[in-house]
Formats: C-alpha cells, sequence, structure tokens
C-alpha cells in the first residue's frame, strides 16, 4: 500500500504493525545524509529518532511523503515549517519516554548528589577515597523545577517522596494548578535564587536556547546545582563550566548536549560533572511504547485518519467531546462539495451546541479535507487542507454558538448557494444530516446519493422512485423536507450504488422535478 523508510531502530513490533496493514517496511539504518536523499523518492512515510536529521532538502526529495514520526518527543532535527509548507505531516511519540526521563532525571539528581560516577571510577581504579566525595542530602532542600510538564510533574512527584521542597517556572501553567501539586510558581529569577538544585524540562526553542547561560548563573543561589535531562542547548556548557570551575555551581549533572553524538565539552574534564550519552529515554519500555505509538501515528496518517499526535496540524489534540464529530464533520465537507458543484468563494463553518464550549479548530481542519478531498485528485491532509483552501481564494470562516434550537449539537457548512448540516444522534452517536438547503431532514450519510428538488404534490416521489426502480438503482434511505417557505419541497435519497449521469438526466425531466444533484461521497 505504502512505502515506509525507516532509518533508524525502533521496536519491532511497531514494525510488524505496519507490515500487518499491508505497508512496505524499508529499513535502511546508518545513512549518510546524501543516502537518504537517494532513498527518500517513493517513501511515503518516514520514521526516525535523532540522528536522522530530516531537512528542506529531504522534504523536497520526498515528494511523495505523506508523514514523518519521530520515534520520540524531541523534533529539533525535524525541519516541522518546511514540512508544513508541504503538506507533510509531523508526528513524534510524547508520552512514551516520559517515566524513562522522569526517573534519569532523578538518577541524575542522586548521582551529582552522592558522588556516585566519580567514587564508582576512583574505586575501580584501585583508589578508596571515601572522605573526598561526600555528598548531600536531597530532604529540606528545594527544588526548582523548570518546566512543569507530564516530565517535570513526574520528577516533582518523586522529590517530594524524597522530602524536597519544591518550586516551579513555567509561564504556561495556572498558579491554582500548581497548588493542587503542592508546588509554588516562581519567575526564573527567583527559581534561581532559591534552589538548591534545578532539572529543566522544556522543549528546545529560540526562547528556551541558552536559558541558563551566564547571565542567568550569576543570580543563582552559591552551591546550586544544574540537572538537564531535557534537550541540549537549554544550558550554555560554557558558561555553566566556568561557573563550576569558580566554585559558585557546586556541581552538575547532564545527559544532553548542544551537539550530538560527542565526546568534547568543557563540562568533561570537571570532576563536579556527571555526563551520560543521552540515556532519558535508553530504556527497553520506552523504545517499546515509542516505536509502537510512532508506528500507530504513522498507520492513522497514511489512512488519512485523525492523527492525535500530530504536531504541525492546527489543534491537533482533540478532545473527548469534540472527536467523535470529527467523521461528520469530514462527511459534511465531501457531501457539501458535491451538493455546490464548484468553489464557493467563502465557506461558513457553524457550531452550535455543546461542542461550542471546546476548541473545534480540528473540526474545521476535517471539513476542509473531506470538501478538497471530494474535488481533489491530490492528497489532502489536515496539514495542507488550510493551504489548498488558500489556493483556491475560498476564505473559510467558522463561528460557535452555545445555544442550538433543535440539537443538542449541531455542525452547519453553507456557502453562497448551498447549504449542509449534520448532527450525532443517539447514545451511539450515530451521524445523520438533518439539513439540506434550509430543508429540514433526516438521514445518514451515505456513499451514494440524490438530492432531488421538486413540487410539493402528489405522485412525484413515486415517479422518482419508480424510474430508479427501472434504472436497477435500489433505495436504501429516503427523507423528504419541505422549504421554510412551503412551496416547493426536496428529496435526499440514498442509493445501494451510484446513479450514472443518464439517470440523473431521467430523473431531472420527470414531472415535477426541477432540479437533481448526485453526492458522491469520497471519505
Amino acid at each position: 500500500m505504502a512505502r515506509v523508510l525507516v532509518t533508524e531502530k525502533i521496536a519491532d513490533s511497531g514494525l510488524d504493525r505496519l507490515r500487518a496493514a499491508g505497508h512496505e517496511v524499508d529499513v535502511r539504518t546508518g545513512l549518510t545524509p546524501e543516502e537518504l536523499l537517494d532513498v527518500i523518492p517513493g517513501a511515503h512515510a518516514l520514521i526516525i529518532r535523532s540522528a536522522t536529521t530530516v531537512t528542506a532538502q529531504v522534504i523536497a526529495a520526498g515528494s511523495d511523503l505523506v508523514v514523518v514520526g519521530r520515534a520520540g518527543i524531541g523534533l529539533d532535527n525535524v525541519d516541522t515549517e518546511a514540512a508544513t509548507a508541504a503538506g507533510v505531516m509531523v508526528v513524534n511519540a510524547p508520552q512514551s519516554n516520559i517515566l524513562s526521563a522522569a526517573e534519569h532525571t532523578m538518577a541524575m539528581l542522586l548521582a551529582q548528589a552522592r558522588n556516585i560516577p566519580q567514587a564508582s571510577a576512583a574505586l575501580r581504579e584501585g583508589r578508596w577515597e571515601r572522605s573526598k566525595w561526600e555528598g548531600v542530602e536531597l530532604a529540606d532542600k528545594t527544588l526548582g523545577v523548570v518546566g512543569l510538564g507530564r516530565i517535570g510533574k513526574l520528577v516533582a512527584q518523586r522529590a517530594m517522596a524524597f522530602g524536597m521542597k519544591l518550586i516551579a517556572y513555567d509561564p504556561f501553567v495556572a498558579p491554582d494548578r500548581a497548588r493542587q501539586l503542592n508546588i509554588e510558581l516562581v519567575d526564573l529569577d527567583t527559581l534561581l535564587a532559591q534552589s538548591d538544585f534545578v532539572t529543566l524540562h522544556v522543549a528546545k526553542t529560540p526562547e528556551t536556547i541558552d536559558l541558563i547561560d551566564a547571565a542567568a548563573l550569576a543570580k543563582a543561589k552559591p552551591g546550586i546545582r544544574i540537572v538537564n535531562v531535557a534537550r541540549g542547548g537549554i544550558v550554555n556548557e560554557a558558561d555553566l563550566a566556568a561557573a563550576v570551575e569558580s566554585g559558585h555551581v557546586a556541581g552538575a549533572a547532564l545527559d544532553v548536549f548542544a551537539a550530538e553524538p560527542t565526546t568534547e565539552s568543557p563540562l568533561f574534564a570537571l570532576p563536579e560533572v556527571v555526563v551520560t550519552p543521552h540515556l532519558g529515554a535508553s530504556t527497553q519500555e520506552a523504545q517499546d511504547k515509542a516505536g509502537a505509538t510512532i508506528a500507530e501515528m504513522v498507520e492513522l496518517a497514511l489512512a488519512g485518519e485523525f492523527v492525535p499526535y500530530a504536531v504541525n496540524v492546527d489543534a491537533a489534540a482533540a478532545s473527548e467531546t469534540v472527536r467523535p464529530f470529527l467523521p461528520l464533520a469530514e462527511k459534511l465537507g465531501a457531501l457539501f462539495a458535491s451538493l455546490a458543484g464548484g468553489s464557493p468563494d467563502t465557506l461558513e463553518i457553524a457550531y452550535e451546541g455543546q461542542i461550542a464550549d471546546y476548541d473545534t479548530r480540528i473540526l474545521t481542519l476535517a471539513v476542509l479535507k473531506g470538501y478538497f478531498g471530494a474535488t481533489s485528485d491530490e492528497p489532502v491532509s489536515y496539514v495542507n487542507a488550510p493551504q489548498v483552501a488558500a489556493h483556491r481564494g475560498i476564505e473559510v470562516r467558522d463561528t460557535t454558538s452555545t445555544s442550538a434550537r433543535d440539537y443538542i449539537n449541531l455542525v452547519t457548512l453553507r456557502g453562497p448557494k448551498h447549504a449542509i448540516a449534520g448532527t450525532l444522534s443517539g447514545l451511539k452517536g450515530e451521524a445523520r444530516v438533518v439539513m439540506v438547503d434550509d430543508h429540514a431532514i433526516d438521514v445518514p450519510p451515505a456513499n451514494n446519493m440524490l438530492v432531488v428538488r421538486n413540487d410539493d404534490r402528489p405522485g412525484v416521489i413515486g415517479r422518482v422512485g419508480t424510474l430508479l426502480g427501472d434504472a436497477g438503482v435500489n433505495i436504501s434511505d429516503m427523507a423528504v423536507g419541505r422549504s421554510p417557505q412551503g412551496a416547493g419541497a426536496l428529496m435526499v435519497v440514498s442509493t445501494s450504488g451510484p446513479v450514472d449521469e443518464q439517470t440523473a438526466e431521467h430523473l431531472a425531466d420527470v414531472d415535477g422535478v426541477s432540479a437533481v444533484a448526485v453526492l458522491a461521497r469520497s471519505v
């Protein structure tokens, strides 16, 4: 079905899942950048870890790429901006290694506090240096947690068990939420001034590069100890080395470095510093979870499904309330494309009812995916759907209203000449089309549907049914709705098979029928 290029080792369970889905899994480890450019053409998916760099050049060479999957959290080795411009989805496995990273942070914290690696190395070299490697306790010390995300929270919970006092810096966390975790939120300068230990748990962004530099360290409490198991470059290694040499910083523990792999850093020569070669996610459990998760995300992306961990899709994280509406929104988009028969200048999407209380941007992407998927020969995804709309000159407007008159939730698409609306009905949440061109109906969306406009008088429905029967077309469902003015009527007919052009023309000639539209849903 699709060629999946895998350039680094991931769990066999993940590869087996992709093979079971019918995909060709092409494992090519140890590729040079030049070799990657040679083998990327023809690949529909690329799965990597941290050693492969996906540049704009790689994206351009992979003209068939649908998705790039990073079996891990960090994405600083992927040009996400270039991927987005090319309509390529970028996905990761953000929860696969959080427990391993948190545990490694605690291991580094303890190793630094008790000088375990240094004492171990000395003893192996024949030196009993018990007094030289005297450490400090964690109990009653203040731990400053920079970044109170998933990993930061796990570290805070574990540090609390050691009797540490907790403060944190995270501008994206509400103070009330921090208080629920028994953590005091402070600014970064205050955190550095009060902490005995600092652990870092932030993404590498332009704002966090060199977050801990000479200026920051100068404000730090004398004797502070820095632990970084996040991303290299967040701590300026030269500045940290100078602060350790001066004695202002008592020690540090780093698992990540600005350049990786590396065997050179000014920190490596300092006995007060503990280092490991990016082992934060290097557990069997984390690798298994990362491989399984990224395979699942790639499989969903190749199938055109909603991908929870897509990082370059606007509002990719759909709430549990919104997510069931994704298939409906995509179906409505595809049906509206057939109903409209051309590209409108504007497309209005209205969300009414309970779903209006939630972020509905992902539903708008689903509508566009369905709409353009039904009208374009090019692959359309959650990533490139807004770009396709802009390229075609379609202005997309979405509105929300928490009040709905007839339905608990309603999704309505409206253009200059046509409109369609749908909802989820019953305990099973079955999709229903409940309005077409302001005629109230109730019919499930189907792969083959007809919209027949007719006079509201006896005999018309029978003649339509007879003609379809004579053509060998079975009616599987039908709904009839009057116009708001009551002058005309509209039939929405679901058929067991497609209605050909000749049959549609004959229907249009039926006495009492004014227009016929064939709706073909391709999603």
